[in-house]
């Protein structure tokens, strides 16, 4: 990992950002008020924490590998199973790591004082598909072009330039969670640009291996499609990345790690 100090943004000129010990000013890298985001991330938790422990169960573990993390450049990489719901729970497991819990998100009292140094990497298309996704958007979304898919199918359009630069700026902040395969379907290649991503930025990466989210929830993650299912959520220890592995090679190894390596009945 690289060491990069976390940066810090405020509406206040730079000789009054000591003055706000509350960080009532504080904004992140792209201008929005972290104030505002506690408050939409308590907010979004409070409405949707019955869903993981009431409705289904959620089932944790490895969070000692988050305990003593650095604030910033952070990359969580999980295979994908729904839109929002993955994301939710990760954002409801951030939030009570820092409150010194672990494996458990009971009792909801770290939603008091959630974790705003926090971001998702999402597709510009889903995120603007009506009312509840905008506001998901607000708490932490980093929007990018797809240039492979686009509504649900196969495409062919150039690279969106700017998604690195996005998630690099981000990592230099705070934490990022990102599904490098780019797709809820199982199995589906790990996308390049993740290689990329940790070659230039040499972030702390920490493989996320997730389940039942599929069986509990619709495509979006807004809808229940069945109830009372366990829910798993795997945190893995640091992916060793040497400086010396190509892409390929990084590629290779995030596959492995989030156990997404196709079996012989899909190849």
């Amino acid at each position: 990992m690289k060491y990069i100090k976390p940066t810090k943004f405020s509406y206040l000129p730079k000789f009054l950002m000591p003055l706000d010990l509350l960080g009532i000013f504080e904004r992140d890298p792209f201008g929005n008020s972290l104030l505002v985001r506690r408050m939409l991330i308590g907010i979004v938790g409070w409405l949707t924490y019955a869903r993981y422990t009431v409705v289904n169960r959620i089932q944790i573990e490895g969070t000692e590998n988050l305990e003593n993390l650095p604030i910033n450049n952070v990359l969580f990489l999980s295979n994908h199973q729904t839109y929002f719901a993955d994301v939710i729970a990760f954002f409801h497991i951030f939030c009570a790591v820092k409150w010194g819990f672990q494996n458990t998100m009971l009792p909801p009292v770290y939603l008091l004082g959630p974790r705003a140094r926090q971001y998702y990497v999402a597709a510009s298309e889903t995120m603007k598909k009506g009312i509840v996704p905008r506001i998901f958007s607000a708490g932490g979304a980093l929007t990018i072009e797809r240039s492979w898919r686009a509504e649900g199918r196969e495409v062919q359009r150039s690279v969106d330039t700017s998604a690195n630069d996005k998630i690099a700026k981000a990592l230099a902040h705070g934490w990022v969670v990102s599904f490098p395969q780019g797709t809820t379907s199982p199995y589906a290649p790990v996308r390049k640009g993740t290689g990329h991503l940790i070659k230039n930025n040499e972030p702390i990466v920490i493989p996320v291996v997730i389940n039942g989210f599929r069986r509990a929830f619709d495509k979006k993650g807004l809808r229940f499609k069945k109830r009372n299912t366990l829910l798993t959520v795997k945190f893995k220890a640091p992916l060793l990345v040497s400086p010396d592995d190509t892409v390929d090679d990084i590629v290779a190894k995030v596959r492995h790690a989030i156990e997404q390596d196709a079996p012989e009945w899909v190849k």
